[in-house]
């Protein structure tokens, strides 16, 4: 592989973590959602925000149901209303792909705000992307590296591996 083109392909690093973020919904590793249910369903048409989550999860990856994206959006959205940082986290990165809903790359960074205000690792790391590659914010590295700094000091593993990465460059 050329220099040029080993270049393009660093460039894509932090989308992909981005992706893989999407992939498990901005879950951390000791935090497994409540596999769906008729026990769940109830609890979340009541209102419960959690449920409301872990429903969203549960349509977002077909876990125990049918895929279904927009039911996803649905969940996250009534959980994220509610204040839930996971689901504000998971309804920014729908946002930012257009999983379910219009790719709305403004609405994903308003999501993703909500969530970095309660100091969520996951989101910290998703706005560190979104400053790198310019979704729904001014590019800004400096930035970046902060949001990726403030969410390894957490321990989330993504933010981790991009940092390990740059110091590599």
């Amino acid at each position: 592989m050329r220099v040029g083109e080993q270049i393009e392909w660093m460039k894509l690093i932090p989308a992909l973590l981005l992706g893989g973020m999407l992939a498990v919904s901005g879950w951390a590793e000791d935090t497994k959602p409540e596999p769906y249910s008729a026990e769940l369903v109830k609890r979340a048409e009541a209102g419960d925000a959690k449920a409301q989550c872990d429903l969203g999860y549960s349509y977002l990856n077909g876990a125990g149901v049918t895929k279904d994206y927009k039911e996803a959006v649905k969940w996250y959205t009534k959980s994220a209303d509610q204040g839930n940082a996971e689901a504000q986290v998971s309804l920014g990165l729908c946002y930012s792909f257009g999983t379910g809903v219009a790719k709305d790359e403004k609405e994903a960074v308003k999501w993703c705000m909500k969530s970095v205000i309660k100091g969520n690792a996951k989101a910290q790391c998703f706005l560190g992307t979104c400053y790198h590659l310019g979704i729904g914010v001014t590019k800004n590295e400096k930035e970046a590296v902060k949001w990726w700094r403030k969410s390894a000091k957490q321990g989330f593993e993504p933010a981790k591996k991009t940092l390990e990465y740059l110091k590599s460059k």
